[in-house]
């Protein structure tokens, strides 16, 4: 076999090789975007129901404060009403961000490119992650909600501090939560405690399959030089 017919394999070897990866690329990219596509419309249902018990949640919680505000606010408990007014506005506030992801799980088609997929991934990643950290900072006021004003004249000083340790611990865990809340600790017994189920894993599951993506893409490339 002489030089030239050795270039000639040489080249329809590597132009096979192209075609295949080619291919490869293709079929791993399509069946990605079907399961990508299906893990995160397993998020739906629970979402929506978490949507629509959040709403009537803070709609009956907001009516209720108002006629609290308006009709009888000199005689009502001040620790109860400020509790409940921060935690309906905290809950508000996490019922916005649902919407969001809503709106970008429902925008995710099978059409779109794999780049665009997990840019609104990452979205729905981060915003994933805010809504836990708002609700978590509700913590403190479950536990002062009761308070009264009978416990400035009346409790002894064990009272006040059992109290206080409770509410300083919960205060302390909600602003510890808040700040450790990050995708660089999902690896983390705790965080995974928090974050399992059919609002994160599949979340998590879709982007897994798209960083193998890469990776095989990455390595077929580097087969073919």
């Amino acid at each position: 076999m002489n030089e030239l017919e050795l270039k000639a394999l040489w080249q329809t070897t590597n132009q096979k090789l192209e075609e295949s990866f080619v291919i490869s690329r293709k079929n791993s990219e399509d069946i990605t975007r079907i399961k990508v596509h299906n893990f995160l419309g397993s998020m739906k249902p629970i979402k929506i129901f978490t949507l629509m018990v959040g709403i009537l949640w803070v709609g009956i919680g907001a009516i209720a404060l108002s006629a609290i505000y308006i009709n009888a606010f000199s005689e009502a408990n001040k620790f109860f009403l400020f509790s409940a007014s921060l935690q309906v506005l905290l809950t508000a506030i996490a019922l916005f961000i649902y919407v969001y992801q809503l709106i970008k799980i429902f925008g995710i088609e099978l059409a779109d490119t794999i780049l665009e997929t997990q840019r609104k991934m990452a979205q729905l990643k981060i915003t994933s992650l805010w809504s836990a950290r708002i609700l978590f900072l509700q913590l403190p006021v479950w536990t002062t909600f009761w308070w009264n004003e009978t416990m400035l004249t009346e409790w002894n000083l064990l009272q006040w501090l059992i109290v206080m340790i409770t509410t300083g611990s919960f205060t302390f865990l909600a602003f510890w939560l808040f700040f450790n809340i990050r995708y660089e600790n999902r690896n983390k017994k705790w965080f995974q405690l928090i974050f399992n189920g059919k609002e994160w894993t599949p979340l998590m599951k879709s982007m897994e399959l798209l960083e193998q993506l890469d990776e095989f893409k990455t390595e077929a490339k580097v087969s073919c030089l």
